[in-house]
């Protein structure tokens, strides 16, 4: 057994055990359960929105969520990925509401043209992050959804329909849908892809 199995076992121990403390009442076992899981759920819900107080109520809306849904946890699979199901859920529905609003977002112009001054393999990371998310939130949230699991989150075909409760043929015609619509997206924005 290598050191990130005793690793994984040591967290799902501690996990299982806080979340009994929990149960039976005590706060502090919710708040190291909190505190040993906030940072992976702050950096998926980062995948939702770059607005930092909207992230503060996605990351917040989790928690909040997996506290009132703790009794239902099974422990079938680690903590971990039961919470990464909440947090999908609340950042697709977040996606969702904001889609009704019908908001396309725009990237300024002068954005626009220092992206196509520079070749591809010198744009700034966080800069190329933020137009391919700015990109991303013109798509539909099914779409967005998928994108984000697979190709950012890098998820398997099989973690990504367990996450999404979707088959697995549904979410390799979706991924192919949402590529082909993003890749419209940077063609039209006059971006190579």
């Amino acid at each position: 057994m290598g050191e990130d199995d005793i690793r994984r076992r040591e967290s799902t121990s501690r996990d299982l055990e806080d979340i009994r403390q929990t149960l039976a009442g005590d706060g502090t076992a919710y708040a190291r359960l909190v505190e040993r899981h906030q940072e992976k759920v702050a950096a998926r819900m980062w995948r939702f929105t770059r607005n930092t107080s909207v992230h503060k109520e996605l990351v917040q809306d989790v928690f909040v969520e997996t506290f009132t849904s703790l009794r239902t946890y099974k422990a079938k699979a680690p903590f971990e990925h039961w919470l990464a199901k909440i947090s999908t859920a609340v950042g697709y529905r977040y996606w969702r509401k904001k889609s009704r609003e019908r908001v396309n977002p725009t990237i300024p112009i002068e954005d626009w043209d220092q992206v196509l001054a520079v070749e591809p393999d010198s744009l700034d990371p966080e800069k190329a992050a933020g137009i391919l998310h700015t990109l991303m939130e013109q798509l539909p949230p099914r779409d967005r959804l998928v994108l984000m699991l697979r190709y950012i989150e890098d998820r398997s075909v099989e973690e990504t329909a367990e996450l999404t409760g979707w088959t697995q043929t549904m979410v390799k015609v979706q991924a192919w849908r949402a590529r082909s619509k993003l890749k419209r997206l940077f063609e039209t924005s006059g971006l190579e892809v």
